[in-house]
Order: C-alpha cells, then structure tokens, then sequence
C-alpha cells in the first residue's frame, strides 16, 4: 500500500489560490534550507521522522521545531534506521530518517542494508560538510569523508545531491519517487551545512508531487504464464516478500484457488497466504518434504522473491518444471533458475494473470498439501524439540491478533520463520543483529493504539539497550521478550557442528530485569511454564516493557546438509 496523492496528475498541480500566491510572495522571514527540507517532507505526505541531531544537521534538526512532524529521536543512527525501516513496512509509507555527516551517516549502514535486503521505504537525508569543502580534498572539517556517497551507493536504490537551497525540494521529491516506485527500497539525499543554515527567501513549499511509477508485467508474458499455468497438472506458487509489499494477498488468493494450486510463503512473504487454508503450505522452506514437492511442479509460479538462500532451502531447491518468475527487481529476475520473467509489480501481474487463467478444479493440490505437512510435522516430531515448540505456541498465544511482531536473528526468530502462523518481521534480509526492538519502536510510532512485540536474544540484546531510553522517553506500547541462553546461540551451534568447539559465543551479560527498570521500564523474569501469562500481563499494560526468558533453544535438524 502506498501513500495516495490528491494532485491533478494530468495538469500538474492546481494552481495557487489568491490567499497562496500573496504567501508565495512574501514568505515569513527567519526561515532556512532545513525549513525547506521538514516543508517539502510535509508536502509530500510524511507525518513522523526518525533520526538523531549532529552538528552539520542542525539546520533540519531545528526546522523541525517549527513544522508539526513527528520527531522520533534514538539513540544510535543504526536503530534509527531500523526503527524507519519498520515504520515503512507496516505502512507502506516512505519513512524518512534524518542522519548527521560522516560517523553518524555511516553508523546507519547496517540498516540501510537491511531495508535494501527488505524492500522498505526509508528516505535518509544527511547533512555533509560546507560546500567549500566538497569535492575529494583533505580541509580538515569535522566528520569529513572524501566521498560521503559513495559509502551509501552500493547499498540504496538510488543517491540524490544538493548544493543549492532551491535544489531541495526537487532532490526530495525524487527520492521519495524512487524510494515508493516497486521494488520499494531506501534512498539517499545529501546536502552541506551551509545550505541548510542560510536563510532563504524561497517561498514555503506546497505544491509537492512525487507519484511511483506504476510497474505493468507485459500483456505477451502474461498471456504466456497464464496458459501454462491454466494447462498444468501440478501447479505450485511460491509467494515472497514482494506480494506483502504489493498488498496483493487477496489477488494472490484467488489465483490459487481458481488454479487449485498449492502455496508456500517465504519467511519475508509470511501473511501473504492464509496459513490454515487448504491449500497452504504454510513456510516450511528449510524442509527436503516442502522442496520436493515444489521441484516436482510442473509449473511454478514465483511471486515477489528471488529465490535466494533462504528462500530455496539453502540453494538445494533444483526446480525440474517450468518456473514463471513475477519479480519487481530486475536483478533478481532468473538470478537463481532459468524462468519466464515478467518483470512487475506483484499486484498487477497477479491482476492480469487471474483475469488470464482458466480455472482448473482439481482436488489433488489440497490433498498433496495435507500429505506434505503432515511429513514436516512428522519431521519435527520426531526430535527432541518439545521446547521450543512450547515456548513459540505460548508467545503466539500471548500476542493480541492484530499486533505486530518484530525477531532479530535468533534462534526462536528462525522457529517463528516456518513455523509462526502469520505476518511477521525480522531482520532475516541482510541477517544482521539488533533489529528487534528498535524495529518495534518505529512500528509502535506508526499506531500507539496497539502493542507491539520484539524478540531478541540476549546477545542480540546488546545492540538495542540505549533504546531502552528512547521506549521511556516516547511511552512506546513495545513489549521486549529477551530469550537469554548466554551467548550467540545460533552461532554456538554452528561451531559445534562444525569443529565440536565455539570460540566467541559465550557472552558477560547484564542483569537485563535490573537494567531495564534502571530506564524506567517495568520488566519481568519468567520461565516456559509462565511465559504465556506473564508475556500476555506485559503487552497488556500500556507503555514499554521487558520478558526475560532464560532458556536454551535449538534448531530442528536441517535437510539441506
């Protein structure tokens, strides 16, 4: 979903009233290139911004004193920038994140990654130095990198420079474009010190306009898949992240009943495809069940994913059927597998397919689901896992219904990738720690009206605790279980496998109860046997508040080794 526009697409913006043109023409005085940045960012629709003050900053930073967005101030650029990327997800909205030059601008690199990896519209706008500056020299300036840019572009969809105040609202409004153009993605403005520090005369900014472009699949592709599909014996879908993004669970939907075709989710498409209907196969991907059925398809239909590591049961899956690729990044299209690619957003190829194919009433797709899962079931079962099946089923019977859910890596989080019954949230896109809580934060800034879980580790832990702080400050209704075994577990396991040894996964931590109500944030211990109870106590009082949970999970056994 994505913000909608009130502008005249047609003629351009309508034209000024009386009252607007004599404000054009003699603008308040006292206002600056940072008033031009927080007017445009109103303009253009945004209600709330993310980020943290620094010295080459200042102009946006006290602009923002002066419109009526929303600040959310953290208290490291990184879970800014995790706080902004769940902010774009869960609305749909660019979420913009103000940063300061240099070490603040790239503490926030990590997250960027992860919004990349996740498809989510974050608009980071960063100070740089003077503009005398500029240009490779070594002058000396605080913070001075020889080529701010080009730490960022590897990473963001598309950069845009300012040098000059009347280039602001411009550059904005192209990186919003970019930022909400399919695949959605985070994107880079940059503009010196001195320009958002010295006064100008401009007119404020109203009329502002930065509609994405809409991404159609070809009607001769279309017309392609829709006949395959129509004509197969064992049609499979693969639904990703992209068909969330698109808010085309419903398209998707009525495609694969009209095909009676089974569905499986990513763990990023995870609420694309209701879990309990017949024709889920929910998302068990790291499953050999789930892949073999999926590579004796005769023709699969991949909606909004790559096909990457996880998404392929750790590059094992070897499709034998024709694969039909529906995939807004270009660079993902035939990446892994040779396939028809349609190049498009997900709901519109998902659009144009339903109205395409022909429908295939046959009652084998439910009964090979109910075959598949009853196998993975089986699997599992079979394991000494009573634990960790026990602790998930008690965090989702603590969750209300309509709250959001954010995991960092860790090893409940990989549990909740196949197992857990609905959308979710993880840091799973570039697979780096600390997302969680502050994730959860910028979530809960997006609608205080509902609670809002984060689940960490305890070595993952360890990258959020500031935030503890920014929770109080805000009153933020995020509850925060923290599953504490005493180091980076997952990674324990891996060595262990590996070499029957670890180095460097048992961590000193604190006394997470004591330092969390040091904050000011309420906190409990629990046990598996009390988790349901206390968690659900926690969620549902109002502001934030930390569940310890001691406890040593494992993974199920892998099929992919």
């Amino acid at each position: 979903m994505t913000p909608t526009h009130d502008h005249d697409h047609d003629h351009g913006p309508r034209p000024l009233t009386p009252e607007q043109t004599a404000a054009a023409l003699a603008p308040p005085a006292g206002r600056n290139g940072g008033d031009l940045v927080v007017e445009t960012l109103y303009g253009l629709g945004a209600t709330t911004v993310f980020g943290l003050p620094g010295q080459h900053a200042l102009g946006m930073f006290d602009a923002l004193r002066r419109s009526s967005l929303q600040y959310v101030g953290l208290r490291v650029e990184n879970n800014a920038g995790f706080a902004a990327d769940a902010y774009g997800r869960v609305t749909g909205e660019v979420a913009p994140l103000l940063l300061s030059t240099g070490p603040g601008a790239l503490t926030s690199l990590a997250a960027l990654h992860e919004a990349a990896a996740a498809s989510a519209p974050v608009l980071a706008i960063s100070s740089q130095i003077p503009t005398a500056g500029l240009g490779g020299g070594r002058h000396g300036y605080l913070h001075e990198l020889r080529d701010q840019q080009a730490s960022f572009r590897d990473i963001v969809k598309s950069v845009h420079l300012v040098r000059a105040a009347s280039q602001i609202p411009s550059a904005i409004a192209a990186a919003w474009e970019s930022a909400l153009t399919a695949p959605h993605g985070p994107v880079w403005v940059e503009i010196p010190q001195d320009v958002l520090l010295a006064e100008t005369s401009l007119p404020v900014v109203t009329a502002m306009d930065a509609t994405p472009r809409e991404l159609m699949p070809r009607p001769e592709l279309t017309a392609v898949a829709a006949h395959a599909l129509s004509n197969a014996a064992r049609p499979a879908i693969i639904a990703g992240g992209g068909v969330v993004r698109a808010d085309a669970a419903g398209k998707l939907r009525a495609l694969a009943e009209k095909l009676s075709a089974p569905v499986v989710t990513t763990y990023g498409g995870k609420g694309a495809f209701p879990w309990e209907h017949p024709l889920s196969l929910q998302s068990w991907l790291e499953d050999r069940h789930t892949t073999d059925f999926l590579e004796d398809a005769d023709v699969l239909l991949v909606v909004g994913s790559g096909l990457g590591e996880l998404s392929s049961n750790y590059h094992t899956f070897r499709p034998r059927g024709r694969v039909i690729q529906i995939e807004a990044d270009l660079g993902k299209l035939e990446s892994n597998h040779p396939a028809l690619g349609i190049h498009a957003d997900a709901r519109n190829a998902l659009s144009a397919l339903l109205d395409a194919v022909s429908e295939r009433q046959d009652p084998a797709g439910a009964e090979s689901v109910r075959t598949v899962l009853t196998k993975v079931r089986a699997r599992i079962a079979a394991q000494d896992r009573t634990l960790e099946q026990r602790v998930l089923a008690s965090v989702r019977g603590a969750l209300p219904a309509a709250s959001p859910s954010f995991w960092d890596m860790t090893i409940l989080a990989y549990w909740a990738w196949s197992a857990w019954p609905g959308p979710m949230h993880s840091g799973q896109g570039a697979g780096g720690l600390g997302y969680a809580f502050p994730a959860a934060l910028g979530a809960a800034a997006a609608d205080r009206t509902k609670p809002v879980l984060a689940v960490s580790g305890d070595g993952g832990a360890m990258y959020s605790l500031a935030e503890l702080a920014t929770a109080r400050q805000y009153d933020l209704p995020v509850t925060w279980l923290i599953v504490d075994d005493g180091g980076y577990g997952i990674l324990r396991e891996y060595l262990t496998d590996a070499f029957g040894e670890t180095t460097g996964t048992e961590l000193s931590r604190p006394d997470f109860v004591a330092l969390s109500e040091s904050f000011g944030v309420p906190a409990v211990r629990t046990t598996p046997e009390s988790l349901r109870e206390d968690l659900a106590g926690a969620l549902a009082e109002p502001g934030p508040s930390v569940v310890v949970l001691p406890a040593l999970l494992r993974m199920f056994a892998p099929t992919h080794l």
